[in-house]
């Protein structure tokens, strides 16, 4: 009989945790189908198109999203029969109303989520954004501070440096709707520190030969750009032809911006500056609870992350490792 066109796994987050790199190996496994593109993130919406977010860039990336049931179904179509398929949107784990979908639908799906010290994910996150020259302001608490009002303005869910850390409520949501069983919990440290016993490990959830995939492929980190004329005078430039770029095809605004972003990164260096003890201090309060619930429905000690030690970028970590 043969099988309906839809995923065997999805890792579902979270951004900016290790999703592009755990994808990356999995992809490399030949008992693995994974799609094109890596994020369609269906379920994030409801047989109707994404809302119409208004952060920067956020139109334009819209229109990659996956909405019609039937462009998703094609996106499995060319797995071969004994090939595991999956996905990953890592936006799926902030999502309650993803969770509710993929738990009516995909009864018996595994879901992989990866979690990060919510402080480092969240200045990766912001980092991320402002190297693209989308994120217009330069101090990372600042803009962490602006979330709820950007939330109110409609910008779309990749802006929400805090609430896409809160893995302790999400996690708990989506244990009330799908059995623990079919969910792994990885550590975004193991990815680093461990790279082919995480994989052997995300095998052996998901039912797959291990040994096969030795490593997994560095994330998807951005170089830093120091704030200067440079920011000052090509970020406005990138944001406004990012605004543009929701009139054109994806593929055009790729290569528009190629050049931009090039010049954005010439002025910087490859690693981001650390966050202090304290703005480490200044900023952990927002997650403290959340971590001790974390610890409660993982039954695993997430204490490190209260340090005020921060702990650098995945090449950074990568480095002090090997």
């Amino acid at each position: 009989m043969a099988r309906a066109p839809q995923p065997d796994f999805l890792v579902v987050g979270a951004p900016k945790a290790g999703t592009t790199a755990l994808h990356a190996a999995l992809a490399q496994h030949p008992q693995v189908f994974t799609t094109t593109p890596k994020e369609p993130k269906f379920w994030l919406c409801d047989d109707a198109p994404p809302p119409h977010w208004c952060g920067p860039g956020d139109r334009h990336s819209q229109q990659e999203w996956i909405w019609r049931r039937a462009d998703y179904a094609a996106l499995f179509r060319d797995a071969a029969p004994g090939q595991v398929r999956g996905e990953s949107t890592p936006f799926y784990l902030w999502s309650r109303s993803a969770h509710r979908r993929i738990a009516a639908e995909l009864p018996s799906v595994r879901l992989i989520a990866l979690v990060r010290d919510p402080v480092d994910r969240a200045y990766s996150n912001w980092m991320h954004l402002w190297s693209d020259g989308l994120e217009p302001v330069a101090d990372f608490e600042e803009a962490f501070a602006l979330q709820d009002e950007r939330v109110e303005r409609g910008y779309a869910p990749f802006w929400r440096y805090r609430d896409l850390g809160l893995y302790g409520e999400q996690l708990a949501h989506l244990r009330t709707l799908v059995d623990p069983a079919r969910l792994l919990v990885i550590r975004y440290r193991d990815v680093v520190d461990d790279p082919g016993g995480t994989v052997d490990r995300a095998c052996r959830f998901l039912g797959l030969e291990t040994g096969l995939v030795p490593v997994i492929p560095r994330d998807n980190a951005r170089p830093f750009v120091t704030p200067g004329w440079r920011s000052r005078l090509l970020g406005p430039t990138v944001r406004a032809s990012a605004a543009l770029a929701q009139f054109a095809p994806p593929e055009w605004w790729r290569r528009a911006s190629r050049p931009l972003t090039g010049l954005l990164a010439g002025g910087g260096q490859p690693f981001r500056p650390h966050l202090t003890p304290e703005q480490r201090a200044r900023l952990l309060p927002a997650f403290a609870d959340d971590i001790e619930l974390l610890a409660e429905v993982t039954g695993e000690d997430f204490d490190d992350w209260l340090s005020t030690d921060s702990r650098g970028s995945y090449l950074q970590r990568e480095q002090r490792t090997g």
